[in-house]
């Protein structure tokens, strides 16, 4: 059976293939010049380069210090760059990373800027600047509205019938 300690016998026993012997019996580290009485607080790799290395007491790694100006305090959360963005790259991040929390951030940064979600077409709109409603009672109201247009990737302006519940 060539599995097993008896597989393993069977290596050991042979003595016409001392690769297949050594490679059971493994071999004396410290014949490569490993240190294994070093104090366990120095690790092996610090010493012991590799070994062929001629010195097994030289240093692996060299000292080196990290300059200054590597050193960075904490990254600035990304939604405080996020009102620097022009609307277009916010309808982008909204569109493209949903249920991400850069999705979040962008919805909020457009409906500070008085975008509203439309629930039911799932488009941003806005009301047209200096254009006051045609129409308006509790439930809706009628004007000239923004829309943002995903297939085109333009804004669209166009008269429109807003129901209140609609919009988020």
């Amino acid at each position: 059976m060539p599995f097993g300690l008896s597989g393993l016998m069977n290596f050991i026993k042979t003595e016409s293939n001392n690769d297949l012997a050594l490679l059971a019996m493994g071999s004396d580290l410290t014949t490569l010049g490993l240190n294994l009485n070093q104090p366990d607080s120095e690790p092996l790799s610090v010493t012991f380069a590799s070994p062929w290395a001629e010195a097994s007491n030289v240093k692996v790694e060299p000292e080196f210090h990290l300059p200054s100006c590597y050193h960075v305090q904490s990254a600035p959360p990304q939604q405080t760059k996020i009102s620097n963005f022009s609307d277009e790259t916010l309808f982008y991040i909204f569109y493209s990373m949903p249920r991400d929390y850069m999705q979040e951030a962008a919805a909020a940064e457009l409906t500070t800027r008085n975008w509203r979600y439309h629930k039911e077409l799932k488009v941003w709109l806005t009301k047209e600047p200096g254009a006051e409603p045609i129409q308006q009672n509790v439930h809706y109201e009628r004007g000239v509205y923004t829309f943002f247009d995903t297939s085109t990737w333009e804004r669209v302006k166009k008269e429109y019938v807003l129901y209140y519940q609609a919009i988020a």
